[in-house]
């Protein structure tokens, strides 16, 4: 007995033995057959563990076949524990092979004369809807279930409804009469019809269906005042202009009416919170006279709640198209200074209010008005937003309650975008930072930390005299070993290392170095050694990596860590790359290649069969090729010095028709550079697709490097194989849509100064090859 408690309350695993899909699969499948309960019970719930760690079709297949064989023949209690089962794994449900077996073992339990076996296999099949919307013997039942004497078999036809009604057009056709009647009859309970109208939210699929299903929320929002009726017909009303996206001005304006005119708060509240969901998904379609009248409600209401809920609507607004045409002047009309609308007046009303939120979203408001438009008066409004910012940033700072700490992210998010779109503004936002940071409250200051590494990454703010005060701050904080202060040495170590521009002093590694080795885990110098690695401080980087071999007690962390050294070492050889100095590249890049080189083998030996490192050895083992095909493009071009064409090399050009053949043995050095180069391209796009569980950031470095990679390939293709013939059209907009990091603007802008000059010596040589043939 106890050997069973203790198996259950291991988080439903598999115990400390690691087993194979099919293994896992048989162990449950013995719980399953077992004569006991409770083992089949937790056989049951052990499920959706297995389908997360081996999310297999085949597997998964078997699995929901063997869980519907124990719905047919089980007790209430085990149908219910496989409906939760199938609820949690609803992602894996497309995964299933053999789905008519499935449905069909499910579904025999509707014929059940027990109403509970029924509306369990009801919720069942509404669970299942994403996979057989179109089932008719699944709309019969649902259709006729809804007419059933017993509640709970009726609950779950609705469940079963809402959810086919979403999946399936001619399902929510068919039903949606049948829902109306049920509402408008007067036999239906309220609390069933409070039930029932949620259901129209998913009439959607044609304008006939979604005019009808307006219409009919529209008597019901007229004949039932009363505020659940109100409160659910409105919001159904709502999630129904989303979806169908053509009502949703008048749906604005109803809203917007109920707030305005309706005493309920509960009311206001329902108004206020399906505005804010209009605005997050249609921002375009608000008109001036929507925003205006949300300014005069928030202008007018007496209670602190709804003002912040109202500008919370307004805050995502101010974020989007709408601040544009609010700005915007009519035809015909005289033009109105940005200081005179009401937006802004009630923003700048709001900045000091004794309410934090309210507080924090009249500078959100006032942020993004500065941010948006370009007009020469905005100095008056840029200043307001900045003395907001930094009222909310002295007063947050000393609080540690939570409310407290969210309102600081909301500050410190309008700084850097503040910043970012106001540049001339940095230096005074900056020094605020810097000065409340020696008085903030520890938590606060990992934020202030973080907001001043995302400035420092866009401008250049942070002078010598600041870094000064940074690590004085440093030197303070390195004299205690709380959690807080360990968090806070890896933020301030992340601003020192942006600021530094990727060339520490010896005296800040010094600095850095002791405080680690005096108050700091080895965790917290491996995420600072981290940091240092991604801001391009490789050195340092390097040092710390080496200072943490000792310290890990096990070979393959031992072996990850001499892996990051080397890298570090090898990508520190790479900075001192110089341009027109092809010797000195020539030995960097070899430098670099030994360290890769070692750094590979360790990296292999770091790999487990749990966690084999497949990414990063690929990745890695790419990085090294490309560096080795760069050596050797510059090898090739340095060998037109040292081995120029032969004397006889246009004889043998004319002879063999091969214009080429002029350039000596360099053209089939290029061609095979150009191979080379294109290879690596190929490779990287595989490693781009077999990367699918990777985040957006990974996947976009790999394809920039895959770009770079067709590149070069181009440009020796249009310099020197096949001037005639080369095409930048495909070349030139790649890539350049959206750019989200500094890396990727560097990138994007070195992949266009390589084009433009390749494009400007393509045309050169051409002009030169037309001049020569009209003088032969």
């Amino acid at each position: 007995m106890a050997a069973s408690a203790k198996s259950f309350l291991s988080d439903a695993g598999y115990g400390e033995q690691e087993l194979d899909a099919n293994s896992a699969l048989m162990e449950l499948d013995k719980g399953l057959r077992s004569g006991k309960l409770g083992e089949q019970c937790e056989a049951v719930v052990r499920f959706p563990r297995l389908f997360q760690k081996y999310p297999f079709p085949i597997l998964i297949n078997s699995a929901f076949l063997k869980l519907a064989d124990v719905f047919r023949v089980g007790n209430n209690f085990l149908r219910l524990c496989v409906l939760k089962v199938t609820q949690q794994s609803e992602k894996h449900l497309e995964k299933i092979l053999n789905v008519d077996e499935f449905v069909k073992r499910v579904f025999s339990v509707i014929h059940s004369n027990d109403p509970v076996a029924r509306a369990i296999t009801l919720r069942m099949l509404g669970s299942m809807a994403s996979i057989i919307p179109e089932r008719k013997n699944a709309h019969h039942s649902i259709r006729q279930s809804l007419d059933s004497h017993d509640n709970v078999e009726v609950e779950a036809a609705i469940f079963a409804a809402a959810n086919f009604s979403a999946q399936s057009k001619d399902f929510a056709a068919g039903i949606c009469n049948k829902i109306s009647e049920m509402i408008q009859g007067l036999a239906t309970p309220v609390d069933l019809k409070l039930k029932l109208i949620p259901i129209l939210q998913h009439m959607h699929h044609d304008a006939s269906l979604a005019s009808s299903s307006r219409q009919l929320l529209q008597q019901l929002v007229t004949s039932y005042p009363s505020t659940k009726m109100v409160i659910v017909t409105l919001h159904t009303f709502t999630l129904l202009a989303a979806s169908s996206l053509v009502d949703i001005p008048k749906q604005i304006q109803l809203l917007l009416q109920y707030l305005k005119s309706d005493p309920r708060k509960a009311v206001k509240r329902l108004a206020i919170q399906d505005l804010k969901l209009l605005a997050n998904k249609t921002p375009h379609t608000w008109s001036r006279e929507n925003i205006q009248a949300l300014c005069e409600s928030a202008l007018h209401t007496p209670y602190d709640s709804l003002k912040l809920g109202m500008l919370s609507v307004l805050s995502v607004l101010s974020g989007t198209i709408a601040i544009k045409q609010y700005f915007s002047t009519a035809p015909g009309t005289a033009a109105t200074t940005t200081r005179s609308f009401d937006l802004v007046k009630l923003a700048q009303e709001c900045c000091y209010h004794n309410n934090r939120g309210i507080a924090a979203h009249g500078v959100r408001i006032l942020t993004n008005i500065s941010a948006s438009c370009q007009e020469k008066d905005l100095l008056p409004l840029e200043q307001d937003a900045v003395f907001g910012l930094e009222a909310l940033l002295v007063l947050c700072s000393q609080d540690d309650s939570p409310g407290a700490q969210a309102t600081l992210k909301i500050t410190l998010t309008c700084m850097v975008k503040l910043v970012k779109c106001r540049p001339h503004l940095s230096q005074s936002v900056v020094e605020s930072l810097l000065t409340q940071l020696h008085s903030a409250q520890d938590a606060a200051r990992i934020f202030m930390c973080h907001c001043l590494a995302a400035i420092a990454m866009q401008l250049p703010v942070l002078a010598d005299g600041m870094l000064g005060d940074l690590m004085d701050l440093y030197k303070l904080i390195g004299l205690s070993a709380t959690d807080k202060k360990q968090e806070l040495l890896v933020s301030l170590a992340t601003v020192i290392f942006v600021s530094s521009q990727k060339a520490l002093s010896s005296d800040i590694k010094t600095v850095i170095k002791q405080q680690l080795e005096n108050a700091s885990n080895g965790w917290t110098a491996y995420r600072i050694a981290r940091q240092a690695s991604r801001m391009g401080n490789h050195d340092m980087a390097r040092e710390l990596y080496q200072s943490l071999l000792t310290q890990v007690a096990s070979e393959h962390f031992y072996f990850w860590l001499n892996s990051l050294k080397e890298f570090s070492h090898a990508e520190q050889c790479l900075t001192g790359l110089q341009e027109d100095n092809y010797s000195s590249a020539l030995s960097c890049i070899a430098e670099a290649l030994k360290s890769y080189h070692k750094g590979i083998a360790s990296l292999t030996a770091a790999s487990t069969p749990l966690n084999p490192l497949s990414f990063q050895c690929g990745f890695v083992k790419l990085r090294i090729d490309l560096l080795q095909a760069f050596s050797q493009l510059i090898c090739t071009c340095n060998s037109l010095k040292t081995s120029p064409p032969p004397a006889i090399a246009t004889t043998i050009a004319m002879t063999s028709g091969n214009d080429l053949q002029r350039c000596g043995r360099i053209s089939n050095q290029m061609k095979h550079s150009m191979e080379e180069f294109r290879n690596l391209a190929t490779r990287y796009g595989e490693l781009y697709q077999a990367s699918f569980d990777a985040d957006s950031a990974t996947l976009r470095n790999v394809e920039l490097q895959q770009q770079s990679c067709l590149l070069i390939s181009h440009a020796i293709e249009a310099l020197i194989l096949d001037p005639e013939s080369a095409n930048f059209q495909e070349y030139s907009s790649n890539g350049t849509a959206h750019v989200e990091s500094e890396y990727e603007r560097r990138m994007m802008s070195v992949f266009n100064h390589v084009l433009e000059e390749v494009e400007s010596l393509n045309r050169n040589i051409q002009l030169v090859c037309a001049m020569l043939l009209s003088h032969c």
